[in-house]
């Protein structure tokens, strides 16, 4: 039993030892292919989005991984640092470094450092509780149109941000400030006559390039069998080596080109440090709100990644288990001072499982390929142009925009305009104001539909079929009438709990007067005055205390308005409840029945 239990809240202790050598080709080709596009990518969001060292990408997309080939329970999903959650880690360091107008630049990178490192352990201890007290349905909270519509607003962002440094605008852009995306957007508008014409020739030259070969690859691979392993050519990593090339050989530093430099790999202090000391705690507060949106996003899009390849693959993934799992992730890689959140990628998974990836090994190779780059590869980037690091991010971005149309067509070709608003409502919200902003959009108005469709019991109005003693819903079933006058037969389709009582007697009473159809309440009745209620509750399956405290009280005003009562139907764990709450006591054992012919026969003879 502790054996099996382990196997389950532990993955690795089952994959590793049982590893199948069949596997290996597959995973090594995954990890060295998803490697090679992480090291530039990676790279790319610590210096362009998040405003850190390349090392804080390139950790970050290193040790979580290696923490998650043993908790994880997808086979495929990578877990690296994402553009939408290094842009929010950007976003929090730059609005804290409002606070230190006078420091130099060592004391901008300690701050820098020290609010990403609070960041990323705020976040593992928050996925970290939340799997852990299973709440892993928080998936199903957000509707696709919301998440759309955010994660667009947040392609858009990202491109904007990406504008200066590719525009060579950043020194100009730390003059004036602007703070909004539109600020900025009018900014780049504005400043068209002050870029700098080199950069952004190397800068859409990189981005021309890197869009025209991932085009050809996805339009070759599909003309031969015999050309599939075009699609894994790392395009990223190709234009990387050849712009440092190019570089180097013109001197494009000497043109005013800005370049990567040197990065320092060494560590006066070691590798690991104690995140809660007090240089980083002192930055608790005024990023928790951040965390807890990195935790929200970067949960949602892991799991989505997860179980798209799952399902694909055969196989099953626990929403809980990966918040765990990415929790543990974090906790570990705030303990390298620095590090980027780091969360599941749909694009890196699916590409693993198109590669052939069956397990988490193929993590322990792309981890394994980023330190060696990080140790042994680093000073030879010395002459990277920065602006192509921004025209790595916006070929994300493309991808990102890219599935934007699909879904807005969709949405218009069902009439979904609900959909279609919230998803427009949710992309503007982040575009004027801020992705802060956008999440707290997203997450309210999905909170509020939630609660608006559960608040509605779900019931229905039976009738009688002629010559039968079956009792079918009038708004399904057309042979099915209400035959017996000032009877109301009304069957519960669901358990009753305090989300979806509240409401249950305005409903009720919209029943009485107007039927399952739909009408408004400044209509006049349709229906005669109701003198018997029959309650239908096959269906109820549990009820819990509020619910029956609404029951007492429902029943109490139907007797005073002299409304004859009367239930069916009623399970004997619904009956114990009832029991309890004294509902069968105010009710009488003797207006409960085994079904609704039973109580219909008993009103019948009654009234004879």
């Amino acid at each position: 039993m502790v054996r099996q239990r382990a196997k389950y809240y532990v993955p690795g202790t089952s994959w590793i030892p049982n590893y199948e050598p069949s596997f290996l080709l597959g995973d090594v080709l995954a990890g060295l292919t998803v490697g090679c596009i992480l090291i530039p990518q990676s790279i790319s969001y610590a210096t362009s989005l998040a405003h850190l060292s390349p090392l804080a990408g390139l950790y970050s997309a290193a040790f979580p991984a290696l923490v998650y080939t043993l908790l994880g329970s997808s086979k495929q999903l990578n877990v690296a640092p994402e553009a939408a959650i290094s842009l929010l880690i950007g976003q929090a360091i730059n609005a804290i470094l409002i606070d230190f107008p006078t420091a130099g630049p060592v004391q901008r990178d300690a701050v820098a450092v020290a609010v990403s490192t609070i960041i990323t352990f705020q976040v593992g201890i928050m996925s970290f509780i939340l799997g852990f007290f299973r709440l892993g349905f928080i998936d199903v909270v957000l509707s696709r149109a919301l998440l759309r519509g955010f994660i667009t607003a947040v392609g858009v962002v990202i491109m904007v941000e990406q504008m200066m440094p590719m525009l060579g605008l950043v020194e100009l852009e730390h003059v004036l400030h602007p703070e909004s995306t539109w600020d900025k957007f009018l900014f780049v508008i504005e400043h068209i006559p002050n870029i700098h014409q080199p950069t952004a020739v190397v800068a859409f030259s990189a981005l021309g390039v890197l869009v025209s070969v991932r085009t050809f690859k996805h339009g070759i691979s599909h003309l031969s069998r015999y050309l599939f392993w075009v699609r894994y050519v790392p395009e990223v990593l190709l234009v990387v080596i050849a712009f440092t090339f190019l570089s180097d050989e013109f001197g494009w530093s000497e043109d005013g080109i800005a370049v990567l430099g040197n990065v320092h790999v060494e560590h006066g202090h070691g590798l690991f440090g104690f995140p809660l000391r007090r240089a980083n705690t002192r930055f608790l507060k005024a990023t928790t709100s951040t965390s807890v949106l990195i935790a929200v996003v970067g949960f949602l899009d892991s799991i989505v990644a997860a179980k798209q390849t799952a399902a694909r693959l055969g196989y099953s993934v626990s929403p809980n288990r990966e918040l765990v799992a990415l929790g543990a992730s974090n906790i570990v890689a705030a303990f390298i001072p620095g590090t980027l959140p780091a969360y599941g990628s749909i694009t890196r998974t699916r590409l693993n499982a198109d590669i052939g990836a069956k397990s988490q090994m193929t993590s322990i190779v792309c981890s394994s390929v980023i330190l060696v780059a990080t140790y042994f590869l680093l000073p030879l980037l010395y002459f990277l142009p920065k602006c192509v690091l921004a025209s790595i991010i916006c070929l994300v971005v493309y991808s990102i925009l890219a599935e934007a149309p699909h879904d807005v067509v969709f949405y218009w070709k069902m009439g979904a305009w609900i959909d279609f608003g919230l998803m427009l409502l949710t992309f503007f919200a982040t575009i004027i104001w801020n992705v802060e902003v956008g999440v707290l959009v997203s997450v309210t108005l999905s909170l509020l539909l939630v609660v608006h469709k559960s608040g509605k019991t779900r019931m229905t109005i039976l009738g009688r079929v002629p010559n039968t003693d079956r009792w079918d819903p009038v708004n399904e079933d057309p042979d099915a009438a209400e035959d017996l006058p000032g009877v109301l037969i009304v069957r519960i389709k669901e358990s009753l709990d305090f989300a979806n009582t509240g409401r249950l007697k305005d409903r009720l009473r919209r029943l009485e007067l107007y039927g399952p159809g739909k009408s408004h309440p400044s209509e006049s009745p349709t229906r005669e005055q109701t003198r018997v209620l029959v309650f239908h509750l096959n269906d109820v399956e549990k009820v819990d205390a509020s619910a029956v405290q609404i029951f007492c009280e429902l029943l109490q005003e139907y007797q005073s308005r002299d409304v004859e009562l009367y239930m069916t139907n009623v399970r004997p764990q619904v009956r114990a409840a009832f029991e309890l709450g004294g509902v069968i006591k105010l009710l009488g054992e003797d207006r409960l029945f085994v079904n609704v012919a039973a109580a219909v026969a008993h009103i019948e003879m009654i009234e004879m």
